[in-house]
């Protein structure tokens, strides 16, 4: 039976890659359904808003999404349509790997983090307003609830991927109630995993750590704020966000997606590096426990960038968009064939 899977191909160079990862996943073999819906700048006119209903219903009844980069329109009344699905889904945890892809230049090797980002709360959700004319005020709530949470997806995930670390960031050394509430909980969640081992690391010093050394560390579970800022860090010791897949979990759905801009200045050009979203869609199989499938993808993104053969022009080649795509499920093809 076909998976039933929601596809954003999002704006500006979000449908060239979404085709472009469509051709890529229908090469390992798993049967997908997808139900095309849309949202972005593009349909402001069409629908009145970036996110129509439409968009919200079809991911709640398929539970899980592809979702190519968009753009939220300035003055929609949407501080961010990723915001916003996050929001309504509530898709509680980010995960943001990031892996070292020989022939991916990059001032590192051997770079293998994974990021969880509480996706909820903390001051990137915004709640802000003026102090009369001269003040602005930014209100950082902290949970305990969601921290629990958050810190029990990053034990969860760590076990089940046989990942051997985790580590807490924050800032409680100054936010002795907010991020200190964050510690505690990610403390009181450790005990419950002796086996995977547990530290923390305050913020400024994590970011000064992972560009020294990052082979130090697995795992790394923060606050949603510092997430973002870590996840970006992390993204550019494997060289940026056109190799960075990334997901949005909750109990109920799951949203898989590129991290990077929709460039709306190259759109239809088929140039753009498909590779992010293409492994975001690898993050998608193992979501769904298509294990095979998944390092199949995975080994042909990584053999067919290794070759530099058919791959983007930021990758060192020539090919565009759509042959790059072709060329990584030609050779998912050859993976599969071998291990018949």
């Amino acid at each position: 039976m076909a998976y039933e899977v929601t596809c954003i191909p999002g704006d500006g160079t979000g449908p060239e890659l979404m085709a472009a990862a469509k051709v890529a996943l229908a090469a390992t073999g798993v049967d997908i359904a997808w139900t095309d819906v849309e949202a972005g700048a593009d349909v402001m006119d069409k629908y009145g808003t970036p996110l129509p209903a439409q968009v919200l219903d079809s991911v709640r009844r398929t539970k899980l999404a592809l979702k190519g980069p968009i753009t939220t329109p300035i003055g929609s009344g949407f501080r961010s349509v990723n915001v916003a699905l996050r929001k309504e889904l509530d898709l509680y945890a980010n995960l943001r790997p990031a892996v070292t892809i020989p022939g991916v230049a990059s001032r590192y090797e051997g770079v293998d983090l994974v990021v969880v980002r509480e996706n909820t709360e903390d001051l990137y959700a915004g709640v802000e307003h003026m102090v009369g004319r001269d003040a602005a005020e930014s209100i950082k709530i902290i949970t305990r609830s969601a921290s629990e949470r958050i810190c029990r997806f990053a034990f969860e995930y760590a076990r089940r991927h046989r990942r051997h670390k985790v580590t807490a960031v924050h800032k409680a050394n100054i936010m002795k109630f907010t991020d200190g509430l964050f510690l505690e909980a990610a403390r009181g969640v450790a005990a419950e995993y002796p086996d995977i081992v547990f530290e923390d690391r305050i913020v400024d010093n994590m970011c000064m750590q992972l560009v020294q050394k990052p082979e130090l560390y697995d795992v790394l579970v923060c606050p949603n704020l510092y997430g973002d800022i870590i996840s970006d860090l992390c993204a550019g010791l494997v060289g940026g966000l056109g190799v960075a897949p990334g997901a949005n979990i909750g109990v109920e759905a799951a949203v898989f997606e590129p991290v990077h801009g929709s460039a709306p200045k190259y759109a239809g050009q088929n140039k753009v590096n498909p590779t992010a979203l293409i492994l975001s869609g690898v993050l998608m199989l193992r979501h769904l426990g298509e294990e095979q499938a998944a390092d199949a993808l995975f080994a042909a993104v990584t053999q067919v960038i290794g070759s530099k053969d058919r791959v983007t022009y930021d990758l060192g080649g020539r090919s565009g968009t759509s042959d790059m795509a072709r060329a990584i499920a030609e050779r998912v093809q050859k993976i599969r064939a071998s291990r018949q």
